[in-house]
């Protein structure tokens, strides 16, 4: 299944970024691989069910490419070939993120996964994600809020 978004990963666990053009989506990319974490896709990202996980990668014409706004596209990045997805991000507008979301939940190919939404030019939304992957992971705890249901 073809996904119009971009994914990046750390410590094995992918996050699946979405959103309209424009709302950040390879922004909030380019940072993570910054910090440290891995480009898997932008722009599309292929998901493929394999058990119970949900797997994303690039397509092979984009693979290790990374389109920059006010640069262009940029080929021969580093990525990873593939990545088990931990979570999904709505990338919204400042105003759409909830102080204290209920949980959600995004499916794809019958596979549910916990889904949040952040504000991606937002400078705390990479450190966010890490957090969410730390909580989802059972390193952290999340009390109140879109993770709270997880152990």
């Amino acid at each position: 299944m073809l996904q119009h978004g971009s994914c990046a990963a750390r410590d094995g666990a992918g996050v699946l970024l979405l959103g309209p053009p424009g709302a950040g989506k390879s922004d909030l990319l380019l940072r993570l691989t910054g910090e440290g974490w891995s480009l898997v896709a932008d722009d599309q990202v292929l998901l493929r069910a394999e058990g119970e996980a949900l797997l994303a990668a690039a397509p092979e014409s984009l693979r290790g490419m990374m389109e920059l706004r006010g640069i262009g596209l940029m080929a021969g990045l580093a990525a990873v070939p593939e990545a088990r997805l931990a979570l999904v991000v709505d990338c919204v507008a400042p105003g759409e993120v909830p102080r204290l979301p209920e949980p959600a939940r995004f499916e794809a190919l019958g596979l549910p996964l916990p889904r949040i939404a952040l504000h991606a030019r937002e400078a705390s939304a990479p450190r966010k994600l890490s957090l969410a992957l730390d909580a989802l992971a059972g390193r952290i705890a999340c009390r109140a809020g879109a993770l709270e249901a997880v152990p």
